[in-house]
């Protein structure tokens, strides 16, 4: 059976169709394909990726554990700014392509994907054991919306006191959105400039 995200009653209520992905019941479409697609290069969409995994890696040795784990140096990382990368496994196959935002210099976020956060989570605890690091699935505790197209920084700019001109691509940063507590990142993933929004699930 398909798990639901927690903005399972939003889609619902907006008529959206809903269809299996990756085990996750998702929204297909609200209406025509055309349309939405025009209204992200256009003006802006709104995408619900909660079905996204979120694996948090910490302690002092986190920046080398995930060094060791992934491809690139991701212990070179300022606090601040995300980088795209891959797990692999022995041969160089790929297992999951991530973003890993630094939050703090012991504090790294590895968000994956959805059908693939599972393995990801224990591939990075199996590849952390020699480290000073501990390695946390925290998917359960988040929802995460994107707002994306050329429209994305004047519609969020409204609801939030994040400084969006300030915000470089591939960084994210803490920041209330519409009163609630929120990780502000801007990683454009549809090609367009956007934002991603990190918040608790409920």
């Amino acid at each position: 059976m398909s798990r639901p995200t927690p903005l399972r009653g939003v889609h619902e209520a907006l008529g959206a169709t809903l269809t299996d992905f990756a085990g996750w019941l998702m929204p297909l479409r609200y209406g025509s394909e055309s349309a939405e697609h025009n209204a992200v290069r256009q003006a802006a969409g709104l995408f619900d990726l909660s079905h996204m995994g979120e694996i948090f890696v910490t302690g002092p040795q986190a920046g080398e554990a995930l060094d060791y784990a992934l491809v690139g140096h991701i212990s070179a990382l300022e606090p601040g700014r995300a980088r795209y990368t891959m797990i692999v496994d022995p041969r160089g196959g790929v297992l999951d392509d991530l973003i890993v935002y630094r939050l703090a210099d012991e504090e790294f976020m590895v968000v994956a994907n959805a059908s693939n956060y599972p393995r990801v989570a224990a591939e990075l605890t199996e590849r952390a054991g020699a480290f000073e690091a501990a390695v946390e699935d925290r998917s359960e505790q988040y929802a995460l919306v994107a707002v994306q197209g050329p429209r994305s920084r004047e519609i969020l700019g409204g609801l939030t006191d994040a400084d969006l001109d300030g915000l470089k691509y591939y960084a994210g940063l803490p920041a209330t959105v519409a009163g609630l507590p929120a990780l502000v990142a801007r990683t454009g993933y549809t090609g367009e400039d956007g934002f991603e929004l990190f918040v608790a699930a409920e």
